[in-house]
């Protein structure tokens, strides 16, 4: 039997705001445990909540971003359940009048097509505590300093297909929180986690399967090991004769698997009602429309603006556009040179790798974006070869200077064309038999020629010149 995989996510992405969505406490990562939860985040006697505007504006923008309908009247509720991380035991959410609603977000797929994803709600809900397992010789550690962090739960449509569809989405919502500066989708700190639910049924068949639903994921590779996982262990269970039952599953990325967590909890489980101590939230066209003014340029329309304008390849202006502070740099290194394709090659091969290589940030890079225009512009103008940008870019990472100053220190130029014809005449004087075989046909030995040259010249020649050069002598 042939089955079809049936997903959707809820994204639960932190807002960046620098105080709690209903109170005052400070959302800094990294404080010593409990020194960041107070009276209100813990739901002591006599608190009241009181909502925090700026996580409000950050849910309208995102909404916008996505072409959603936002609501003029949203309501907060208590969504009651019990853990130990969960002080107050309920969860401040929204339900059924969420902020932002009916929604979408296009991704492309590896083929080159893309899809659209519906994306049915997004809404406010304060984050809970962490458990700590580690280090408590069989107990659980409770650190509160997270309680009350304003969330932004995204949830989508079951329009995935497949795992790879899933990552896509994701890493597409990712970079869309990061453009419009509402988020850090810092993975590791868990800014940005999403939860799958998965579920499979025979090909042809309209009715969803029972989905399981796979808790807190924090990387994209995970995610797609997890829902691959997931829909084998389906796909065996159902084949074997068992049924899938509806529950909340974890992944264990040591051992790649998933196992039970707990039954899956219904709406009415939770036992939803409006909470008594906060008002409707209320959003005015005024409201709207100032957060609309704010908008920046969009990943999509970035990356159609490279294509059009600076004449990038579709996949160029994909990768570039993908990450803000890269697209940014970019067109810094753009505006310094004035060569597009050249400093977008320079940017995702040189630049993306060496930070790899070093496991840095864009942030950490010692080559900025103006020194890296500087030395694209001589390039250009063939002031240095290709081979000397290299080795200007290795001066220049180590800390050398600009681009100028070390050519001129290290006396870098390029030979000129009256030297470059003087090496090839004599080598082609020497190699009868190699140019009797470039004219009959075997391309391969232009790639003698060009060694030759550029070992005689002491790697100054420009590769590009040589070649146009050998090609103009040898015929």
């Amino acid at each position: 039997m042939e089955w079809e995989t049936v997903i959707g996510l809820e994204i639960h992405t932190q807002l960046a705001t620098k105080s709690k969505i209903f109170s005052g406490a400070s959302t800094a990562y990294g404080a010593n445990a409990n020194t960041q939860a107070c009276a209100v985040d813990l739901g002591l006697p006599g608190v009241l909540p009181v909502l925090n505007k700026q996580a409000v504006t950050m849910a309208v923008k995102f909404g916008l971003a996505i072409g959603a309908n936002i609501s003029r009247r949203s309501i907060f509720a208590r969504k009651n359940y019990f853990y130990p991380d969960l002080p107050k035991g309920y969860q401040i959410s929204q339900y059924e009048l969420p902020i932002v609603a009916n929604g979408t977000l296009t991704i492309e797929l590896e083929d080159g097509t893309s899809k659209t994803i519906g994306v049915t709600r997004a809404h406010l809900e304060e984050d809970a505590g962490k458990s700590l397992h580690e280090d408590y010789h069989g107990m659980t550690g409770i650190d509160l300093n997270r309680a009350g962090t304003p969330l932004l739960e995204i949830v989508s449509e079951p329009d995935m297909r497949s795992a790879k569809e899933a990552v896509a989405y994701m890493k597409k919502m990712h970079s869309l929180v990061r453009y419009l500066g509402i988020s850090d989708g810092n993975m590791q700190e868990g800014s940005f986690r999403c939860d799958a639910n998965v579920s499979v049924r025979p090909k042809g068949q309209k009715e969803f399967g029972t989905r399981t639903e796979l808790k807190n994921i924090n990387s994209f590779r995970f995610v797609e090991r997890a829902i691959n996982f997931e829909v084998e262990r389906q796909i065996d269970l159902i084949e074997g004769g068992g049924k899938v039952v509806q529950e909340t599953r974890l992944y264990d990325p040591d051992k790649h698997e998933t196992r039970s967590m707990r039954s899956k909890e219904e709406a009415m489980d939770y036992r939803y009602f409006p909470d008594p101590d906060l008002l409707p939230v209320a959003v005015s066209e005024e409201d709207i429309e100032s957060v609309r003014a704010t908008l920046p340029e969009l990943p999509d329309a970035k990356q159609a603006r490279f294509e059009s304008e600076l004449g990038l390849s579709a996949y160029d202006a994909g990768i570039l556009t993908g990450d803000r502070e890269l697209a940014d740099y970019f067109e810094a290194v753009v505006k310094s040179c004035g060569e597009a394709k050249l400093s977008a090659n320079w940017v995702i091969s040189e630049l993306s790798g060496r930070l790899n290589k070093e496991d840095m940030t864009l942030a950490e890079s010692p080559v900025s974006a103006e020194m890296l225009g500087g030395m694209l512009k001589r390039l250009a103008e063939n002031a240095i070869t290709s081979k000397m940008a290299k080795e200007v870019f290795d001066a220049m990472w180590n800390g050398e200077g600009d681009a100028d100053a070390i050519i001129e220190k290290r006396g870098l130029k390029p030979a000129d064309t009256g030297e470059v014809e003087k090496i090839i005449d004599d080598l082609i004087a020497r190699n009868p038999e190699q140019v009797e075989q470039f004219r009959a046909g075997k391309e391969k030995v232009l790639g003698f020629f060009v060694g030759q040259v550029m070992k005689a010249s002491k790697g100054k020649a420009d590769p590009a010149q040589v070649n146009q050069l050998l090609r103009e002598k040898l015929k």
